[in-house]
C-alpha cells in the first residue's frame, strides 16, 4: 500500500458530550462522553491506517497534553513527525443531541513562533520524496498566516508528490491560489472562497490545474470532478450519531481509491460509504466491516454534465 504524510496544523482534542436536546441557559444532563486526540488531518490518517497504507503525521502539538497524541500514533504505529510547541494543544467541545445536530465549541490553539515554523519544515524537506501522497488539512493556529500556509504548500507541491487540501476561509483561499493536485470543499467553503455559482467555481479551479475537485455536499452526497470524472454520490440514510469526521473520512477513502489505481465509480462508492459509516458512530476508522458493505452497496451515483 501507499506512504501517505498528512498534515494537521492545529490539531485538537475533541470532546464529545451526548445529551437529548441542547437547551441554553440551564443545567443540560448529559448521557455519553468521549475524549479523543483529533484534528483533521489525523483523522484522515487512522482512516488511511484502517485501509492498509503507512502514514507519517506532521504538524504542531501543544507540549502539555501531548500525552493523548502520542498514545493515538503509537497505538496507531505513526511515524511520528509533530513540532512540539510550548503550550496546550486546544480542545474543541462537541455537543452532540439526540437528532443529530452538532454545536462545536472549538478552543485557540498554541502560539507557534517562527522558531516552529522553520523547524517543520526543515524536517520535512528531505521526507517529501519518500511519500506516495500529502494531505494537508484543518485550520491555522495562531502565528501561522495564510502566506506562510501558502508558502509551505508551494513547496509541497514542487516536490512533485500529489497535494490533497482540506482546509476553509483564508486558509482555502490560499491553497486554491497554489491549485494544489486535489481539494475537498464542502458547498459553504466553497461558496465563501470562489462565489456562489458552485458549477462555474469548480470549472474554475479545474481550469487553473487543480485535477480533482471533491465537493462535500452533506447529508445530500458528494460531487466528483476530476479527469474524464463527472460524478455524484448520494449516500443511504442512515441513523446520525456525530458528523464530526464524515468529510474526513470522504477524503481518506478517495485517496485510498485513486492511489490503488481503482476506477472512479468504485472509488466513490467507497468512500461516500466510509463517509456515511462515520456519521453512526462518535470517534474515527473503520470498525464494522459488514456494515461498510452493506452501505456500499446502497450508494447511488449519477452522472453529472461537465
Amino acid at each position: 500500500m501507499a506512504r501517505i504524510l498528512t498534515l494537521t496544523l492545529n490539531p485538537a482534542l475533541d470532546l464529545t458530550l451526548r445529551l437529548d436536546q441542547l437547551q441554553p441557559g440551564v443545567v443540560n444532563r448529559c448521557h455519553g462522553f468521549a475524549s479523543h486526540a483529533a484534528g483533521k488531518g489525523l483523522n484522515v490518517a487512522q482512516v488511511l491506517a484502517d485501509l492498509g497504507h503507512s502514514l507519517s503525521v506532521a504538524g504542531f502539538l501543544g507540549r502539555a497534553n501531548a500525552a493523548p497524541f502520542e498514545a493515538l500514533m503509537h497505538r496507531r504505529g505513526f511515524h511520528d513527525l509533530f513540532v512540539r510547541v510550548p503550550g496546550e494543544t486546544r480542545s474543541n467541545i462537541k455537543l452532540a443531541e439526540a437528532d443529530g445536530r452538532i454545536t462545536d465549541l472549538n478552543g485557540p490553539g498554541p502560539q507557534v513562533e517562527a522558531e516552529h515554523l522553520e523547524q517543520l519544515l526543515e524536517e520535512l524537506a528531505p521526507l517529501l520524496a519518500g511519500h506516495d501522497a500529502i494531505v494537508v488539512a484543518g485550520s491555522l493556529p495562531r502565528g501561522v498566516a495564510p502566506e506562510w500556509f501558502a508558502g509551505l504548500l508551494r513547496r509541497l507541491r514542487a516536490s512533485g508528490v500529489p497535494l490533497a487540501v482540506d482546509s476553509s476561509g483564508a486558509a482555502l483561499s490560499a491553497a486554491l491560489a497554489v491549485a494544489p493536485w486535489l481539494v475537498k470543499p464542502n458547498e459553504e467553503e466553497l461558496a465563501e472562497a470562489c462565489g456562489s455559482d458552485l458549477a462555474a467555481a469548480v470549472r474554475g479551479l479545474r481550469a487553473q490545474g487543480i485535477e480533482h475537485v471533491l465537493l462535500s455536499r452533506g447529508a445530500a452526497g458528494v460531487d466528483w470532478h476530476g479527469p474524464g470524472i463527472a460524478l455524484r454520490a448520494i449516500p443511504p440514510r442512515v441513523a446520525v450519531a456525530s458528523t464530526v469526521g464524515a468529510g474526513d473520512s470522504l477524503l481518506a477513502a478517495s485517496l485510498h481509491g485513486v492511489l490503488s489505481g481503482w476506477p472512479a465509480e468504485r472509488t466513490l462508492r467507497l468512500a461516500t460509504a466510509v463517509a456515511a459509516q462515520a456519521v453512526t458512530q462518535v470517534g474515527f476508522g473503520i470498525h464494522d466491516r459488514e456494515q461498510l458493505a452493506r452501505l456500499e452497496a446502497a450508494v447511488q451515483l449519477q452522472s453529472l454534465e461537465e
